[in-house]
């Protein structure tokens, strides 16, 4: 079979670039060798942890803030294997609907793993019978990524897990040591804390999420302390052990001394590395640097020019929607088109309660760099829409330009941080001034009125709610 495009892996970006492809008139193949499509964040990832961080908000809520609202219900209890089984039938529907849309676009799905056996040749096979082949003018690799581990830390799936067994577990943990503070470990702690885990956080950097702004990852710490989370960060991890009916984790402080804890589980969260395994790119002359990832150029051009990769493979923040930006710029490239991608406007987001959301520059990042700021913030608990659903926690930050007052990141820690920050987005893709979003009509009671404050405070140093 001859295609003009080949995708191999069905994750976000894969998909998504499959079925642009096919809507820009190209005949389409989408390789994936698991049975369902989706990838990691349909499956293991971004979907199935959205469904526990919802599930477990609701147990939370109905145990902690139920009777102020004046809800009377009797003692809460956790039935963890029907949580589960709400995630996985999200998941079916989601990875069901991608399906849906490869039909819908005329998209041809190969299940098996894709392998090169030259630029223009790739080799499907199968779990069960025998490989075929397919020939195709252009290549999009969208292979994704894989939990990382560490060499005193390597994932059993049984008390040493990742992310993927932590979204299966059979019982609900006593104790649940997490290694890493960043926005996998902050999720999945968060879920089991909720529902009655106890959880340590042991984290190598000062701050936890220490990739976004650190106000972000203060308050999120001072939040999620209220959960009975403990965190150990500044702390270098030196052994876990699987004891058989638990796990121990030695470590050691920003001091040298020697500390231990002992849990039943042990979730290393230290992030992930690309996935590049059997795609035979030796056969075709792609090698990956020393982290992994393949080389792209510009234009996310390998070193062979009909072949593209995207997403977690290749450099930059592993997130669902910038593969899907990136899957999309390429099929529009290989249309004669000229898109772009805004990489400084990505957004970053932690879904734990409260959310977190950031895009543009860190404070941190315009220190680095010297750059004349100025700054502007507004806390939550001063809204009249946070008091109304007791979600006071949490600020918002912007940061502008101290001479022309372009805003140059915004930074929300809050009750839907998630959704208040496509604003900004669309803000900065328009170069908006901090006085520019301060002087727009925002609805009240909303959340989003700690944004048009936050702006106010940047611009002229005068909200009007503090």
């Amino acid at each position: 079979m001859q295609y003009d495009v080949t995708i191999i892996g069905s994750g976000p970006g894969g998909y998504v670039a499959a079925i642009r492809c096919a809507q820009l008139g190209f005949k389409t193949a989408l390789i994936e060798k698991y049975p369902t499509l989706g990838g990691t964040c349909l499956n293991v990832g971004c979907i199935p942890s959205k469904a526990m961080l919802d599930s477990s908000e609701h147990f939370h809520n109905a145990e902690h803030t139920f009777a102020e609202h004046g809800i009377k219900i009797n003692k809460p209890k956790v039935d963890l294997a029907q949580m589960i089984k709400r995630k996985s039938d999200v998941v079916k529907q989601t990875c069901d609907g991608v399906e849906y849309l490869m039909k819908k676009n005329k998209v041809d799905v190969l299940t098996g793993i894709g392998s090169f056996v030259d630029k223009n040749t790739i080799k499907v096979t199968p779990e069960k019978g025998k490989p075929t082949e397919i020939t195709t003018k252009n290549v999009i690799i969208a292979t994704g990524s894989k939990p990382a581990d560490l060499p005193f830390a390597k994932i059993d799936k049984k008390r040493i897990i990742s992310s993927t067994e932590a979204l299966e577990l059979k019982e609900l943990p006593k104790h649940m040591i997490v290694i890493g503070g960043g926005v996998i470990g902050m999720e999945l702690g968060s879920v089991y804390a909720r529902i009655g885990s106890k959880v340590t956080v042991v984290e190598y950097m000062d701050r936890l999420i220490p990739t976004m702004d650190s106000t972000m990852g203060k308050e999120l710490q001072k939040a999620t302390k209220k959960l009975g989370i403990e965190f150990a960060l500044s702390h270098k991890v030196t052994a876990v052990e699987n004891t058989g009916k638990g796990v121990k984790v030695q470590a050691e402080d920003r001091k040298g001394n020697k500390v231990e804890w002992e849990g039943d589980y042990c979730l290393v969260a230290i992030g992930r590395k690309p996935y590049t395994q059997g795609l035979g790119l030796e056969n075709i002359g792609v090698k990956t640097n020393d982290r992994g990832q393949i080389e792209v150029n510009d234009h996310l051009q390998t070193a062979v020019d009909n072949i593209y990769a995207i997403g977690d493979v290749i450099r930059g923040a592993m997130l669902a929607h910038k593969a899907e930006e990136e899957g999309i710029l390429v099929a529009e490239q290989l249309a004669g088109q000229k898109p772009h991608i805004h990489y400084n406007l990505i957004p970053n987001v932690v879904y734990t309660w409260p959310e977190v959301a950031g895009v543009g520059a860190t404070e941190e990042q315009l220190k680095e760099k010297n750059s004349a700021y100025k700054t502007g913030s507004f806390p939550f608990r001063a809204l009249g829409r946070a008091r109304a659903s007791m979600d006071i926690d949490g600020v918002v930050k912007v940061l502008a330009d101290k001479n022309t007052d372009e805003i140059l990141g915004v930074h929300i820690i809050g009750a839907r941080a998630a959704d208040m920050i496509a604003a900004a987005v669309t803000a900065m893709e328009y170069r908006a001034s901090a006085e520019d979003v301060s002087r727009m009509s925002h609805a009240h009671p909303t959340y989003m009125e700690a944004v048009k404050e936050a702006c106010l405070a940047a611009t002229e140093n005068r909200p009007l709610h503090i």
